[in-house]
């Protein structure tokens, strides 16, 4: 099958032909229709977080299963899936106190004795999150993978798979926003526009959309947002605060840097929390002020995929989108192919895009 595959650091991904093995007993085969082009994958690229070489990066993605192992039962050939990098066991401790998305993952990986789902001439190829969707083909455990209608459009299933459940999952799952609070979104990509969404499902009464790009602003209107702030004039707490007599209930930081995940710690008010959404580049020490954190009881806390079950999150989302309640198709800004990923994640980084989705048919 072909892939479009990282070997270097900082180096355009180039489109090669990679082996795919047949089915374990619980795994499946899926063919892909479609993949998000995701910040997270950039990240690897640029070396911010590691990954063993060479690698299939993606993780956004649908697809049809094309085969299944013989103790699969779940799913069979033909079936449209969504993937999800939050594979699940089902037996770890994490699994059965209902956080799936901390699983250990153990049980979901072959074994150093096991021939590796993908290689090439005989060389392991790692797929990023266990799943590696820039390619014509998955092969990932059952349990990566929900079962999902047929009347959505692949693209927008694709979204689901990351961008919408993080985002939405922080704000309906991690942050638990509650109706009538405030709320402030720090970066409205597509991520950051999910949070916006998440908050005005949840009821927030008022949703402050901050960027410095214009048209991520006017579109985080669109999604729910009451006001916007342009964060490329500075003061951004300031003008939080000054919005809001004294700061919000909670806020989300989108964007994965130091700085602005102290600013949504430094924009609450008492009582308040903020949610890091973004990936900071590993070994970031966040700072905060201890006399608020502890006298004020403001929280700060990480959101890993949106806190997820998503085998029961993403069918309702789906739900959402059918009553018009989940904004999905203004998201994907443009269709791409396998082999432009390299000009999908230079749009990415110019701010150019909500989302690059590539098309496999």
């Amino acid at each position: 099958m072909k892939a479009q595959v990282l070997r270097e650091i900082n180096v355009p991904l180039e489109v090669e032909d990679i082996e795919v093995d047949n089915p374990g007993p619980r795994e499946v085969l899926v063919r892909t229709r479609a993949s998000g082009v995701c910040h997270s994958d950039l990240h690897y690229v640029e070396g911010s977080y590691n990954i063993p070489k060479p690698a299939v990066l993606g993780h956004e993605a649908a697809g049809t299963i094309e085969a299944v192992g013989d103790q699969v039962s779940y799913v069979q050939p033909g079936d449209p899936v969504i993937m999800c990098l939050s594979v699940f066991c089902g037996l770890c401790e994490f699994c059965l106190r209902g956080d799936p998305h901390l699983c250990t993952r153990t049980a979901v990986m072959r074994g150093r004795d096991e021939p590796p789902r993908l290689s090439q001439k005989g060389v392991a190829v790692t797929q990023m999150a266990q799943l590696g969707s820039y390619a014509e083909m998955m092969l990932v455990h059952e349990n990566a993978v929900v079962k999902v209608a047929d009347d959505v459009p692949f693209d927008r299933l694709a979204l689901i798979g990351c961008g919408a459940t993080t985002g939405l999952g922080a704000a309906l799952n991690t942050a638990k926003v509650q109706p009538g609070s405030s709320v402030a979104v720090v970066g409205c990509g597509g991520v950051g526009l999910n949070a916006v969404q998440g908050a005005a499902l949840a009821g927030a009464l008022r949703i402050i959309a901050i960027d410095t790009v214009e048209t991520k602003l006017t579109m985080a209107t669109q999604f729910g947002a009451t006001d916007v702030i342009d964060a490329s004039g500075g003061d951004v707490v300031e003008k939080v605060r000054d919005l809001t007599g004294g700061g919000v209930d909670y806020s989300f930081e989108a964007i994965g840097l130091k700085q602005t995940a102290e600013q949504c710690y430094e924009m609450l008010r008492d009582g308040g929390t903020a949610t890091i959404i973004g990936m900071i580049p590993e070994r970031t020490k966040i700072e905060i002020d201890a006399g608020s954190f502890l006298r004020r009881e403001r929280k700060i806390q990480g959101s890993s995929m949106g806190s997820n079950r998503f085998r029961t999150d993403m069918p309702r989302y789906i739900e959402f989108y059918r009553q018009g309640r989940l904004k999905l198709d203004e998201l994907v800004s443009q269709h791409v192919k396998l082999g432009q990923l390299n000009e999908a994640f230079a749009d990415m980084k110019a701010g150019n895009v909500a989302r690059s989705v590539i098309m496999f048919d």
